[in-house]
């Protein structure tokens, strides 16, 4: 779950679709001298057909393998600008400790505030998963509140109150899971169950510290399965649930009648931060790998293709290509001397299966991709041109999310308000008002200096254009897959696109450093 701050304590929670991001669930059994069995063992629950009476005896096995999870570190504080501090400056006097009039860093504030930090820390939770101690949690709860690095201090409680100092034995950023150890012996543990049985419809039981409250349970069905909430990426595919899972949920079980876990609470969707009845669980059968890799002291391995991609479910992007909906996922860009460019895959195919998987919105292209053997070579089939072709692709190994942020650049820069302008053909098809990028005008919309297209002076408020979002300052790289670089020749696409019959035409954008995206519009009403 992603953390907020609630005094000097945050908790993983997740609010209007915030990711309360990944908590692997692992479970956890009570120990006992000799011959230790996981307190989920088929024989130590014995499932009732149909809805249960009670949860009781379910939850009093599974209950002591529940943990919790408190952080502590040091960060820096801003203080307040001393108001006198410009002043006092101004006529060469000091401005006391905080005085950076020296050229050295004042800290971000005067008046004393130099270095000053304040303690801060989260409250989550967690799974022993070995009886010597293994615990399971989310990677948010133990990373550094300031971005980098992990806390200062990391504390796991069991149910019976004890506390134990822990470590951090590995952590993973894109799945959000990382794996802690104490120091115990016969402490309780539990087992994976099989999140791929799951079925929409079936009972479950939510364990965790919602506001730390230690060992709260909550029970609910499975709403849906493989839900997405927009990220595109292969951790996208969620366990709904209507059970409620709240602030300090994060990185708890999702247990089955059976007493496996088979997901792990990590997000919910709210308008106002508590439970609604829609909660997200990671399932298990992607977490337990990571965990693995984990403890095996190796950084999990990944399938990557090096593409940014765009999901087909946009009926003008569809119907520019003359595809289903839904039906397979665009090629928004591709890394340069990547696995993707090496096979030949180009910005703008649009893939619909992966070796021999159809890609559909449950196998997403990023679900399937990091799901195959690195170094194995896939057959992709993509629709260029109108045309169905195989494309072959060495799958190489995911790179850690730090060098995929400076591979994929940063965000751009909204270019303001739609205005209006002098009209021009172009804007009779797709209500744009365009012109040839020139060095003044790519400085003016913070473009890369070696781009070239066709920029957006100005954008009818009452097109589908601005439906879509276009803003003035939008680059145009290409209509319909074709490069244009002057107005004539958008206008020139679209009318081929209309003679074509074709309901909309898609046009490759680009704002500001953002990378580029693809933007259907639709011509059909003009």
């Amino acid at each position: 779950m992603i953390s907020k701050e609630s005094g000097t304590v945050r908790y993983a929670y997740g609010v209007a679709m915030a990711l309360l991001l990944g908590g692997t669930a692992f479970s956890l059994a009570t120990g006992e001298a000799g011959a230790q069995v996981p307190q989920n063992a088929p024989n130590m629950l014995v499932p009732r057909p149909g809805a249960p009476m009670s949860f009781a005896d379910l939850v009093a096995r599974l209950q002591p393998a529940v943990v919790n999870i408190s952080t502590k570190q040091r960060v820096p504080v801003k203080s307040q600008q001393d108001p006198f501090q410009e002043f006092f400056r101004q006529f060469g006097n000091p401005v006391g400790p905080g005085d950076d009039s020296g050229g050295g860093d004042s800290g971000g504030g005067g008046g004393g505030a130099q270095g000053r930090t304040r303690e801060a820390g989260s409250l989550g939770s967690g799974f022993v998963i070995s009886p010597d101690g293994y615990i399971v949690t989310n990677n948010h709860l133990v990373a550094g509140l300031t971005g980098t690095g992990v806390v200062d201090q990391v504390t796991v409680t069991t149910t019976d109150g004890k506390e134990y100092p822990a470590r951090i034995v590995g952590r993973d950023d894109t799945s959000d899971l990382a794996l802690l150890k104490i120091d115990g012996h016969s402490l309780p543990f539990v087992q994976w169950g099989d999140s791929t049985k799951a079925r929409v419809g079936d009972w479950i039981i939510a364990i965790g510290e919602p506001y730390g409250f230690g060992g709260t349970v909550t029970a609910g069905i499975i709403s849906a399965l493989h839900r997405g909430v927009g990220s595109n990426s292969a951790y996208d595919r969620y366990i709904q649930t209507d059970a409620a899972i709240n602030m300090g949920n994060s990185g708890g079980p999702m247990f089955d009648l059976n007493g496996n876990v088979i997901g792990i609470n990590s997000a919910l969707i709210s308008p106002t931060g508590a439970s609604v009845g829609i909660g997200l669980a990671i399932p298990a059968e992607l977490a337990r790998p990571v965990i693995e890799s984990l403890m095996r002291g190796q950084r999990p391995q990944r399938g990557y293709l090096g593409v940014g991609l765009q999901s087909l479910d946009d009926d003008s992007i569809a119907g520019a290509l003359g595809i289903a909906k839904n039906s397979g996922e665009l090629v928004r860009s591709v890394v340069p001397g990547g696995p993707a460019a090496r096979g030949g895959l180009q910005q703008g195919d649009v893939i619909i299966g992966v070796n021999g998987h159809r890609v559909s919105q449950d196998e997403s292209v990023s679900y399937l991709v990091a799901n195959t053997t690195v170094g194995s070579r896939v057959p992709l089939e993509v629709v260029r041109g109108g045309r169905h072709q195989m494309v072959y692709v060495t799958v190489a190994d995911r790179p850690t999310e730090e060098a995929l942020s400076k591979l994929n650049g940063t965000g751009g820069v909204d270019q303001g308000t739609t205005g209006t302008g002098p009209a021009s053909p172009a804007q009779k098809a797709l209500g744009l008002s365009l012109a040839p990028l020139t060095p003044e005008l790519a400085r003016g919309a913070n473009l890369p200096a070696a781009a070239h297209g066709v920029i957006v002076t100005a954008v009818d408020p009452n097109s589908d254009a601005a439906d879509e979002g276009l803003q003035r300052g939008d680059l145009l790289l290409s209509v319909n897959g074709v490069q244009v670089t002057t107005p004539a020749q958008v206008i020139a696409t679209v009318n081929a696109a209309r003679q074509g019959g074709r309901p909309s035409v898609l046009l490759l954008v680009k704002r500001g450093t953002a990378p580029e995206g693809f933007v259907g519009v639709d011509i059909s009403g003009h």
